[in-house]
């Protein structure tokens, strides 16, 4: 049973600085290094570059801060799980997780290990993508293995072993890559304000309203008013994966000191510093790099051109090893977080029964490792990318369910413990509900393949969850872990 004192415990050993560290950690891997040159080819212009990302920010704080009543009232392991499941049902719960095992936080992982092998080929060609190790036809399709699928898989495996012998590995290893990633960014960003070239952010800010395409050659694309709020939603694709998994820190509040405090703390001041760096790392771009150079960089290394300009030729290995070690950060908080919702799942006999046992180190060891394997499989299929793409709509749509159950736990539970309210209740989670609604109206009728297969990816879940709960019995309560 839970509560028998021989059983291994989530420990309560990660603390506010740890919580940030894990918010911000999380958020930062490529995206902010590379998904300007999208951005600026769909919205051609400085001012809507920097709109892109406000908008993005000021979405994903209301939702951090919003995400703190909810935190409060529920500091348990598993997160925005758990609040799906307490607002709705275990359906609607279900289907979260299943997503969010399917592809969000592992299609995440292996997004970002490609990326930190991608990087690190500047300083060991070897182990580029372009180095094909094995290659294999089967059937109609050509299989192929690369030195940097390779290199993401082993970097995968080894993170996920350190977080089996504990979370205190774990938070080590997130806090010091962390809080390295982000003076290693605000330097690039002072040092670029101090290279700033007052021609080029001139010409970049003289016109920095006309909101148009700008294609790699230069040419520009007029749009009429629907087709540029469709340009908006599809560049904010990028940009909303590039602040996505600051809601990671929700899922391991088993294992926070004084999570109703902390939990609330983190995602906001993590949020807050992400949104302030993301925001000044592309005022900094068009402070040295003209839009057509941001819009052309050699597959989209937006900041790769930005450092060359900034240090030289030295420059490209200096952002290869800022990457390499954001990247390294940001997986292990991917995958140090993820596992603790598929525990809580198993918890209530929606997710395999071994993934809701903790080994010795009071650690979900078997969601780990199953967590690994989908994460190395995508790494192999090559098609992470396009999952994420895909997911996006659904991402942002659990996150619009999500504020929304706090209007309905209002109405539920008017009396319960509410430690912490969102703040700016009942305005601001209702713009970022219009907000969210507009954004993924505007995919549906813009980005169809976005929104199709993202969909399906969810839809897939609902016979899977009636078959889980074939063998459960209806009457069936959960104990969940709370704080001492």
């Amino acid at each position: 049973m839970e509560n028998n004192p021989k059983q291994p415990h989530l420990k309560h050993e990660l603390g506010l600085l740890d919580g940030t560290m894990l918010v911000a950690g999380s958020m930062i891997g490529s995206g902010i290094f590379i998904v300007s040159a999208d951005i600026i080819r769909n919205v051609g212009s400085a001012g809507w570059l920097i709109a892109v990302w406000l908008i993005t920010g000021f979405m994903t704080l209301t939702a951090a801060v919003s995400y703190g009543e909810l935190s409060a009232m529920f500091p348990k392991a598993g997160g925005q799980y758990v609040y799906l499941k307490e607002a709705y049902n275990k359906l609607i719960a279900f289907l979260y997780g299943w997503s969010f095992f399917a592809v969000i936080q592992t299609g995440t992982i292996a997004a970002v290990g490609v990326a930190f092998s991608k990087f690190a080929a500047y300083l060991i060609p070897a182990v580029s993508e372009d180095n094909i190790l094995v290659q294999v036809p089967i059937g109609g399709y050509n299989f192929t293995l690369s030195a940097a699928q390779l290199v993401s898989i082993v970097l995968i495996v080894i993170l996920t072993y350190i977080n089996t012998k504990g979370v205190k590995g774990g938070k080590i290893i997130q806090t010091t890559f962390t809080l390295t990633k982000l003076l290693s960014l605000f330097g690039l960003i002072a040092f670029g304000f101090i290279m700033l070239k007052g021609d080029v952010w001139h010409a970049n800010w003289s016109n920095a309203w006309n909101l148009h395409g700008l294609s790699k050659d230069g040419s520009l694309t007029s749009y009429t008013t629907a087709a540029a709020m469709g340009a908006i939603a599809a560049s904010m694709v990028g940009s909303i994966f590039s602040s996505d998994a600051w809601n990671n820190v929700t899922f391991i509040a088993g294992e926070m000191k004084n999570p109703q405090r902390n939990i609330g703390l983190s995602l906001f001041l993590g949020t807050l510093i992400v949104t302030l760096i993301y925001v000044s790392a592309n005022v900094m771009y068009t402070a040295v790099l003209p839009l057509q150079e941001i819009a052309s960089a050699e597959k989209d290394r937006v900041a790769v051109a930005a450092s060359h300009v900034i240090f030289g030729n030295i420059g490209t290995i200096i952002i290869a090893v800022m990457i390499m070690i954001s990247t390294f950060g940001c997986n292990n908080g991917l995958i140090l977080a993820g596992a603790r919702v598929y525990y809580t799942m198993a918890k209530d006999g929606l997710f395999f029964k071994k993934t809701g046992t903790l080994n010795e180190n009071a650690v979900p060891e078997f969601g780990l490792w199953i967590q690994c394997l989908v994460a190395c499989l995508l790494c192999l299929s090559g098609k992470y990318g396009d999952l994420l793409d895909m997911i996006s709509f659904v991402v942002v749509i659990f996150y619009m369910l999500t504020i929304i159950g706090i209007y309905i736990l209002r109405i539920k539970r008017p009396d319960a413990p509410r430690p912490y309210k969102a703040f700016g209740y009942p305005i601001l989670p209702a713009i970022y509900i219009l907000m969210g609604l507009a954004f993924c109206g505007l995919l549906i009728i813009y980005k169809t393949d976005y929104t199709k297969y993202g969909l399906l990816i969810v839809l897939i879940g609902i016979p899977i969850y009636y078959l889980t709960q074939r063998n459960v019995k209806h009457d069936e309560t959960v104990e969940y872990e709370t704080p001492a």
